[in-house]
């Protein structure tokens, strides 16, 4: 089948939608479909260089290679010409289906009839954002609606009306590729590895990091609502830990390091950014991995994405068969489960002192955690989900053949 997928926003990027866009594409192409990849942006020699699949591959953990194309996207126009653009250029192709998550997309493909997957990841926002995503269920062609989480499909049921029994919408998390993280070394290897590393670029933290110490883990980004004050608190207690930060925008990086040298907190090593090809060893090198999310969780577009969110990194620590520390949130818990975390109260630092003393003083406590996390992981490959959106679908070119033959017979 051939399946145009259809970016969001400009690649490369360090946004999170743009890695599960990535993944997603690869995956796609991994089960033998015929793919490209359209992206918002310009073409030139400004910017070819960062565009390279050696560079894609590399920022965003990619082994298998598919074709992307880039069109124009002004900004004044708030991307309806790129949608325009993409989806004219998708059914040129010949595309059989389009994928997105673009909302003007989405419902221009629909509302052209064609046959589209559209992925959301929160309910619709502002005045045109229903409108949108009525206008893509009112569609002719074959259309499905892909969510994240159980808690954002009740509340679209709720607000759109689905009729009972309707299958135009599917709930499905986020994935991982769960071969890169097989066969990883132990933790402490994987802290020698990295602490020689970070002696080679001349990195200041690599002589402050010490591989034979406990270490507790975040990756990911350094957004309000992630939990890194709790962070803070349970290493403040805990100086006898590494905590090891990997992640954020620059800016982001630096304010954390000057909270970091005011409250003196020397067992805290912040990395920055790592490339995602390199994030499996990163979260290999911790004995524990927390995810302290808050009640309220900061989106790269700055919304509150707490209720629905389905974190790619909690399928990557689940895959690395480390022990888990999260928050106990609603959402997070129609994944986690006691076997494979401890849940705990987001706003309770000294609960989270306390459950990480418990998994450094009993090993087999943190190797059976980590048995289930793995065990859980297997569940989520990206693969699999891809396999899952797709089934099913009815080609438009499909739709229309089965139309014109139709009426053919009917004629004769």
């Amino acid at each position: 089948m051939k399946v145009a997928v259809i970016a969001p926003t400009r690649i490369p990027s360090r946004k999170a939608n743009t890695l599960q866009v990535m993944k997603m594409s690869q995956a796609i192409a991994r089960l033998g479909h015929q793919i490209y990849l359209i992206i918002p942006g310009e073409l030139g020699p400004s910017v070819e260089e960062d565009r390279t699949w050696e560079t894609l591959a590399r920022h965003y953990g990619l082994s298998t290679r598919f074709p992307i194309t880039w069109l124009p996207a002004r900004k004044e126009l708030r991307k309806y010409d790129y949608a325009w653009s993409s989806v004219r250029w998708a059914s040129n192709w010949g595309a059989d289906v389009i994928y997105t998550r673009l909302p003007q997309a989405a419902a221009l493909a629909a509302y052209q009839g064609l046959a589209v997957i559209f992925e959301v990841h929160d309910r619709p926002q502002g005045a045109i954002g229903p409108f949108l995503l009525s206008v893509f269920l009112r569609g002719s062609g074959d259309r499905r609606l892909i969510v994240i989480s159980e808690s954002l499909a009740g509340d679209l049921r709720t607000d759109f009306q689905f009729p009972r029994g309707s299958q135009i919408m599917r709930v499905l998390p986020d994935g991982v590729d769960l071969q890169r993280f097989d066969h990883l070394p132990s933790p402490e290897t994987c802290r020698k590895l990295i602490k020689t590393a970070l002696l080679e670029q001349g990195s200041e933290i690599g002589s402050q990091f010490s591989p034979e110490l406990f270490t507790v883990g975040y990756t990911g980004h350094l957004y309000p609502g992630r939990g890194i004050s709790v962070i803070l608190e349970i290493a403040a207690h805990l100086p006898d830990c590494n905590f090891l930060i990997v992640g954020g925008e620059p800016g982001e990086v630096r304010n954390l390091q000057e909270q970091v040298r005011d409250r003196t907190l020397d067992n805290v090593i912040i990395s920055g950014f790592v490339p995602n090809a390199e994030l499996p060893h990163y979260q290999a090198a911790c004995d524990v991995l927390l995810m302290p999310y808050q009640s309220r969780v900061s989106g790269s577009s700055g919304g509150d994405i707490g209720r629905y969110l389905s974190p790619m990194k909690l399928f990557e620590y689940l895959a690395c068969g480390r022990a888990i520390c999260s928050s106990n949130l609603p959402v997070l818990q129609e994944i986690l489960s006691p076997e494979t975390a401890i849940l705990l109260p987001p706003d309770d630092p000294q609960q989270w002192v306390t459950a990480v003393e418990t998994l450094r003083n009993n090993p087999e406590l943190r190797n059976e955690m980590a048995e289930k996390a793995r065990e859980t992981a297997r569940q989520y490959t990206w693969e699999g989900r891809a396999e899952q959106i797709l089934n099913g679908i009815e080609p438009a070119g499909r739709l229309s053949n089965a139309k014109n033959h139709l009426m053919e017979s009917n004629e004769q």
